[in-house]
């Protein structure tokens, strides 16, 4: 059973989202507008493109849809699914140039992004070149709780990234 817990660690986990609440609703944004929400009532609410929207409808049987939003109580959605239509909601709403970089980001590998030391890994790399990060000069200006703060980078991580730029 998926909760609000996932669906929040879910979207907070992308680059610009604002947290807030409207209408006793939690609500996620990137940019200005809302990707994702939380009613009262335990339903998610997703902002898709129109393909997509249909596509995830038609895989929930308890689903509906509304033009662009597709909602279904949050425990009728496993938790992996749920990580893959938030991400895809966020795409679809973050700025362009955001959308894009993250997109990039996704496909970034150990050690293929600027500087960063090959030794943090991939979900590490992908986690800050997805934020912008791509230099260890970059990575300086952080405290540990900003990089560990970046779904994807922990402390190991941290320690690789501290030591390499000591190492500089």
């Amino acid at each position: 059973m998926t909760t609000f817990a996932q669906l929040r660690k879910t979207a907070l986990s992308s680059p610009e989202v604002v947290e807030g609440v409207v209408d006793g609703a939690k609500v996620f944004a990137v940019g200005g507008r809302e990707f994702a929400r939380l009613d009262p009532d335990a339903h998610v609410r997703l902002r898709l493109p129109a393909a997509e929207a249909e596509d995830m409808a038609s895989q929930h049987a308890t689903a509906e849809r509304a033009g662009d939003v597709v909602g279904l109580p949050v425990k009728d959605i496993n938790g992996q699914a749920l990580n893959y239509w938030v991400r895809r909601a966020w795409l679809a709403c973050a700025p362009p140039e955001l959308s894009a970089r993250a997109s990039a980001a996704d496909g970034a590998g150990a050690g293929e992004v600027g500087d960063l030391p090959k030794a943090i890994g991939r979900p590490a790399t992908r986690a800050l070149a997805s934020a912008g990060i791509t230099t260890l000069d970059q990575v300086a200006r952080l405290s540990d709780a900003e990089l560990n703060g970046l779904h994807g980078v922990g402390p190991k991580a941290v320690r690789i990234l501290r030591e390499a730029l000591e190492s500089r």
